[in-house]
């Protein structure tokens, strides 16, 4: 397993990696399935010993160190169908090209429990990552997408679903993915995408 040696170190220089978190801002919005995003990019703070507590680039954000990058992490402000106002700002500033964009986000036909890595592609119905990649005008970088569960049934209202919480056994499932957010990150920063893919998909 892959791990994380430098929680707390911050050397200077500039930020060469922006990690994204996707969800919705606000105390009503929190654990809620379409935060799987924000939860994941929490863990990875906690892991580098740093708060995402500083406002800036209409986002949540804090730099770091992780594998010997220099990280941002950043939780959009905006709600999640403007999500790519802030990556574009901070991109933009830091001069950040989009395939050095990490995005972690929830996904419904997955599992809790489970995740997928993807190098690049569409938005698949993702209204956060919709909106990143015709703001930014680029598909191409990398996510990992958090199972948070389908539907209970067709009919059920998509918006009612994504803003529900989990049950007690989801959210365990969910947790046992979480704790590795940091573990992912940091294969995927190190350009070890193949050994994060064939590690983690389809667990």
């Amino acid at each position: 397993m892959f791990h994380i040696f430098h929680k707390i170190e911050r050397p200077g220089g500039p930020v060469d990696f922006l990690i994204v978190g996707l969800g919705n801002p606000g105390r009503e919005y929190e654990n809620t399935r379409h935060n799987a995003g924000f939860m994941a990019v929490d863990h990875i703070a906690e892991e580098m010993g740093v708060k995402i507590d500083r406002l800036k680039f209409k986002a949540l954000c804090a730099e770091g160190t992780l594998v010997g990058r220099r990280v941002l992490l950043l939780k959009p402000s905006t709600f999640m169908n403007l999500s790519g106002q802030a990556v574009q700002e901070a991109a933009s500033f830091y001069k950040i090209p989009m395939e050095r964009t990490l995005v972690f986000m929830d996904d419904i036909s997955l599992e809790p429990g489970h995740v997928r890595i993807r190098r690049k592609g569409s938005d698949g119905g993702h209204n956060g990552i919709k909106n990143i990649i015709y703001l930014t005008g680029s598909d191409q970088f990398p996510r990992v997408k958090i199972g948070v569960g389908a539907k209970p049934h067709p009919d059920y209202d998509l918006a009612k679903w994504v803003l529900s919480r989990f049950s007690a056994d989801e959210r365990k499932a969910l947790d046992g993915v979480l704790d590795h957010a940091a573990d992912m990150a940091g294969l995927i920063l190190s350009g070890r995408m193949d050994e994060a893919m064939n590690v983690y998909n389809g667990k």
